[in-house]
């Protein structure tokens, strides 16, 4: 989406965004906090619909659609940070000549950044595969072991269980890109 506005005659684009909050586990006390520091990145307050999350007794899950401006999935993501029980992901879909990304975290790992393409799939910049080839050298399981990293497999592993367990979810979004 590209809003556009004339200032002092000037044609000026905006380039507008939109995303996922997959809150995958939270503890309930928690979810106050989580609410009050997505809104705070978002600009607006926003209230999450909490179900539980089966995998992890007494958790719960939201997902929570977003649009605004570029960039705003990083400070969404950014203000999720922190919370040591929290498991979530961040969305910001690609557009019109933007680059989607990802973020995930997971209490044992941290956060993993990822830029995406226009489907969702994980894209490794080439400085990063020469690196990995450059570190790996000859040794193969090396190798494999920095494209696992690189593309955040061990992230994937920790949440696809929640993902799974929120296979419910009330969260359809289709739309054209382009």
């Amino acid at each position: 989406m590209v809003k556009s506005n004339r200032r002092n005659g000037e044609k000026v684009v905006a380039s507008m965004a939109r995303g996922v909050i997959y809150i995958h586990s939270a503890p309930r006390a928690l979810c106050p906090h989580v609410e009050w520091a997505a809104g705070r990145a978002l600009g607006r307050a926003v209230s999450f619909d909490w179900r539980p999350q089966p995998v992890l007794r007494g958790a719960v899950r939201a997902d929570f659609l977003w649009e605004g401006p570029r960039g705003l999935g990083a400070q969404i993501a950014s203000a999720l940070r922190g919370w040591e029980h929290l498991r979530y992901e961040v969305t910001e879909d690609a557009g019109l000549g933007t680059d989607g990304a990802r973020w995930m975290h997971t209490p044992a790992l941290g956060v993993h950044y990822a830029q995406t393409d226009t489907v969702g799939n994980v894209v490794i910049p080439e400085d990063r595969i020469r690196f990995a080839l450059e570190t790996a050298g000859a040794n193969a399981i090396e190798l494999h072991r920095e494209l696992r990293l690189t593309l955040g497999q061990a992230w994937d592993d920790e949440l696809e269980p929640f993902r799974y367990a929120g296979e419910d979810s009330p969260v359809v979004w289709l739309h054209k890109v382009g």
